[in-house]
């Protein structure tokens, strides 16, 4: 049987308690039947994400190479072999196989280095940015909607604002409402990746770059610019003028996805505030406490002051 990786077992421990513990007391059998079912036997070592281990395999039939992927059950990660159906590999890794009820499938194996990895930042957010007007497609019925999320959405940055410390002002808070008001309700029927950050598109031999780990949500695909900024943030705290590449990251991705870069502009703002309560409320994954918490923290909330200037208060639903 496989041997889980020590790191993977502390995190989803920590972040899951007990029922993350039993889990993975049974993974290594659920990997094992998994790998007789599809044929498939184990090579190299097991990886994993934030919520998901990923087993390399060669297919017994043909000796293609695959990944197994096993993520913890939860409500986002129902999706994910959904919008690979729909992509079909089209910027994206092939589904082989898949076992909704495991939260597993058989996927292609993509390259081991990630486009976090490209140090020119206007190649990472064209690259994103195509990647995202690619995979924006139809999106079948049954996905989770951003419009269906708006309520909740607004109901929670209204406690966060209320219950969480910050010298966020009023006009920085209500623009990131707006958003979520009105461009969350935007192109409601289009395939969205959801977690579209460098870390997620991997360097492929089919094509140059594929992306992984999707959430399969559908709306406004302006939302991934807006992840794919909030994810630039460690980048961009190093930079001698932050605000001026956070506008040209966002501009790139805007004019390779063929979106509004103001709309673009928006999420991102939208997703700095969120991120801003997440962080005082739990930490961040680079630091869950201290000065360097504190740091990331007032820089989020520096730049999502700024990005109002930009994207004014109204976005109309189309």
């Amino acid at each position: 049987m496989i041997t889980l990786p020590p790191q993977f077992v502390r995190t989803t421990v920590a972040r899951e308690g007990d029922t993350g513990a039993a889990w993975l007391a049974g993974l290594p059998a659920t990997v094992a039947e998994l790998l007789e079912r599809w044929e498939c036997v184990p090579e190299g070592e097991v990886l994993h994400g934030g919520v998901g281990l990923v087993v390399p395999v060669r297919r017994a039939a043909g000796g293609a190479p695959g990944v197994i992927k096993v993520s913890f059950p939860h409500p986002g990660n129902v999706h994910e072999p959904d919008a690979f159906t729909v992509w079909g590999g089209h910027g994206a890794v092939l589904l082989h196989e898949r076992d909704d009820a495991r939260y597993a499938m058989l996927l292609e194996r993509a390259g081991a280095s990630s486009l976090a990895e490209v140090a020119d930042g206007d190649e990472v957010a064209e690259v994103a940015g195509l990647l995202s007007h690619r995979l924006a497609v139809p999106a079948p019925p049954g996905l989770p909607l951003l419009r269906d999320r708006a309520a909740g959405w607004e109901a929670r940055l209204l406690k966060d604002a209320a219950e969480v410390p910050h010298a966020l002002p009023g006009h920085t808070l209500d623009a990131a409402l707006a958003t979520v008001r009105e461009a969350a309700r935007y192109r409601p029927a289009t395939m969205v990746h959801g977690d579209l950050h460098p870390r997620n598109i991997l360097r492929a031999g089919r094509e140059p770059w594929l992306a992984v780990d999707p959430k399969g949500l559908a709306g406004d695909p302006a939302y991934d610019g807006g992840t794919l900024l909030k994810t630039r943030t460690p980048v961009l705290l190093s930079s001698a003028d932050p605000l001026k590449d956070a506008h040209r990251t966002l501009a790139v991705f805007a004019e390779a996805a063929g979106l509004d870069r103001d709309r673009v502009t928006r999420w991102a703002q939208l997703l700095l505030v969120e991120a801003l309560f997440w962080g005082r409320r739990h930490g961040f994954r680079r630091a869950r406490g201290g000065p360097e918490r504190d740091r990331l923290a007032g820089f989020a909330q520096w730049l999502a002051e700024r990005l109002v200037a930009r994207t004014g208060s109204t976005c109309p639903p189309r």
